[in-house]
């Protein structure tokens, strides 16, 4: 069933404050083998003039898409089957990177909606801003729901 193109421009309220652990970015740039002293050693990150250590730019990932999925998926009125969603495509625009202690909050957007050869592609973007309502960064993420099988005849 083809998602309802009326959602493109819905808007969603936003979330619950997420506070950046230094621990966190810590044990994320482990995680993808990312070295610079910068996200793990909070005197490398004051050497270059930010307060604490910083996050790698797709930190944001794990905080925007929680709150889509939460958000738009869990909406029932889209009616998204997340059994057949795949990741299609992320994208990051950053006003400034991430610092351990900020306080964000995430404004997720239904930006588009189409239908490709039986399969749903939805874009929404995730606008994150901190505690002082400042712009961080907008992810845009395009995720493809598989068209349903044809069932089998016997």
């Amino acid at each position: 069933m083809a998602l309802d193109p009326s959602f493109v421009g819905r808007t969603y309220p936003p979330t619950d404050p997420y506070e950046v652990g230094r621990e966190k970015i810590r044990e994320f740039a482990e995680s993808i083998g990312e070295t610079n002293p910068v996200y793990t050693d909070t005197e490398a990150a004051k050497a270059l003039g930010y307060s604490d250590v910083i996050a790698p730019p797709t930190f944001v990932f794990a905080i925007t898409f929680k709150a889509a999925r939460h958000l738009v998926v869990g909406d029932p009125q889209l009616g998204l089957d997340f059994n057949r969603v795949v990741h299609g495509d992320q994208k990051f625009t950053y006003t400034r990177p991430i610092e351990a202690a900020d306080r964000l909050t995430v404004i997720t957007r239904i930006d588009d909606i189409k239908s490709l050869a039986g399969n749903d592609v939805i874009l929404i973007s995730g606008e994150v801003r901190d505690a002082a309502g400042e712009h961080v960064v907008t992810a845009m993420t395009k995720l493809v729901a598989r068209a349903a099988e044809a069932e089998e005849t016997r």
